[in-house]
């Protein structure tokens, strides 16, 4: 440890107080009257040469010394008595010896200043390091690890550096020569300016790592909610399952899921210690989410089951209807058999078998429904129940299809004049549209409606003679209008983005 100018200042009044009373005995010991002692009571002067007489007030002057000696500490007074009686040593007190000698151990102490700073600010930071470590693996953590660790060893060898010149130099020595004193002052200086440079770098890397920090104690701050909440979540799971088993209901998957849950709290009881910051922050979002899933469907789950119930008795109700409309199919095509050519109703002549297969199809999956609900498979009755209703829905899209041709056709073959306007109309629109504000329209605009026209002029024309195909032209008019809306919808569509 090193002592400041103040204490070696006393240390040497100490001791240069210690010398001097010590000198004072051993005048005493030997018959010797102190340097100062008072002269003689006699009433008649010695002869020359003779000792001087030891008064009363000398020998109390030297007990008081003695006393004082007493009250010093032993190591000090024996150092002192071992330095009277030796013939004392070659200490210089004062002169420019002294001054370099005080000199120097400024130097030491402003060097040991700078060492505990330095040592002090290598500990805090080597803390935010090691919570960086423990929250961040990004590279960005993973070079600032690596910059400390090179920075350290540059402490360290600025630190040996000081150490090495503290040891190589004894600034308490009583013959420490001037030049000595020089040396190690320069030295001194020496260590502390590399000492501070290290500081400075330190604090500058500091600094630079202060984003860094940021992150990682914000994600230290999420550690602990995140795993509380991931907590009660499973409590509200558990609570929410045990209602729903309660009520009657087994929930069976449920429990399954939350069950699955169980490792992962372990390993969150174990602790970020264990496992990581970051992965135990993931692990608790798991669970949360997790847990919240398994609580939601629980809660949900009686007013599900209530929902499957009457999603069989509706889909069976329409089964039953649709069975009922496709009995009617083939009245429908009998019709179309009858009054139009065969390219009118060809298509529609499975439609009655594909219906009953359908219908039949439906009524399967509603029975294998009502059995996954009696046994609780809550997801399995939900697949079957949608398949059977997309199976219905496709079939009377189909019994649907014959009657509506007929409706069509007996439409087209009174009055084809109101269709053919209708899609003119449609392309007239178009045109209109392709020549706001042009001269001549956009090539890419003019031709599929030029087409269009031609096309509508063809299916117009093909109704000449004695068994018109009047679905394809119905088919035919409906392609013209459907490329005129898409004509118009792209000039829309450009013209839109030319002003945005």
């Amino acid at each position: 440890m090193a002592f400041g100018p103040g204490a070696i200042h006393r240390e040497r009044v100490v001791t240069a107080t210690t010398a001097q009373s010590v000198r004072l005995v051993r005048r005493l010991l030997h018959g010797r009257p102190p340097a100062r002692a008072a002269a003689p009571t006699s009433v008649t002067s010695p002869a020359a040469g003779a000792p001087a007489a030891v008064t009363p007030a000398t020998i109390r002057r030297a007990v008081g010394d003695v006393l004082v000696l007493v009250a010093l500490p032993v190591p000090l007074v024996l150092a002192a008595l071992a330095g009277s009686f030796t013939g004392g040593g070659t200490r210089r007190w004062f002169g420019r010896g002294e001054s370099q000698r005080a000199d120097a151990q400024a130097a030491k102490d402003a060097a040991a200043a700078a060492f505990y700073e330095l040592d002090t600010a290598q500990r805090d930071l080597r803390i935010s390091i090691e919570t960086i470590a423990a929250v961040d693996d990004s590279p960005a953590a993973r070079r600032a690890i690596s910059d400390f660790a090179a920075l350290g060893r540059r402490i360290d060898q600025a630190s040996h550096d000081y150490i090495n010149a503290v040891d190589s130099h004894d600034l308490d020595r009583d013959d420490l020569e001037a030049s000595a004193a020089s040396r190690a002052r320069a030295e001194l200086t020496r260590a502390k300016a590399e000492l501070e440079r290290a500081k400075g770098d330190l604090d500058r890397f500091a600094e630079g790592l202060a984003p860094l920090l940021r992150t990682a104690e914000t994600q230290l701050a999420r550690l602990a909610p995140a795993v509380e909440r991931a907590r009660q979540a499973l409590l509200a799971a558990t609570q929410a399952l045990d209602a729903v088993r309660a009520s009657g209901l087994r929930a069976d998957e449920l429990a399954a899921r939350l069950a699955a849950l169980s490792p992962e709290l372990t390993k969150l009881n174990q602790g970020a210690g264990q496992h990581g910051v970051q992965e135990t922050i993931r692990r608790a979002d798991h669970v949360l989410r997790a847990a919240e899933a398994v609580r939601g469907e629980a809660e949900r789950l009686p007013a599900t089951a209530a929902d499957i119930d009457k999603r069989l008795v509706s889909l069976r109700t329409r089964a039953e209807a649709i069975t009922t409309r496709a009995a009617g199919v083939e009245p429908v095509l009998s019709e179309l058999r009858r009054r139009y050519s065969a390219a009118c109703w060809q298509d529609l002549q499975p439609v009655p078998e594909q219906a009953a297969h359908a219908v039949a199809q439906a009524e399967a999956k509603l029975a294998e429904a009502r059995a996954a609900r009696d046994e609780q498979r809550w997801p399995d009755a939900l697949a079957l129940l949608s398949t059977a209703r997309a199976l219905l829905n496709t079939t009377d899209e189909a019994v649907s299809t014959a009657g509506e041709r007929l409706r069509r056709l007996d439409e087209v073959s009174h009055d084809q004049a109101h269709e053919v306007e209708r899609t003119r109309f449609a392309v007239r629109d178009a045109q209109r549209l392709a020549m706001a504000g042009r001269n001549t329209p956009d090539p890419r605009h003019a031709r599929p409606l030029d087409d269009a026209v031609a096309r509508l002029d063809r299916a117009i024309a093909g109704l000449e003679g004695r068994h018109p195909d009047w679905w394809h032209f119905l088919t035919e008019t409906e392609a013209v209008r459907q490329t005129a809306a898409r004509v118009v919808r792209e000039i829309r569509e450009e013209r839109g983005a030319a002003g945005g």
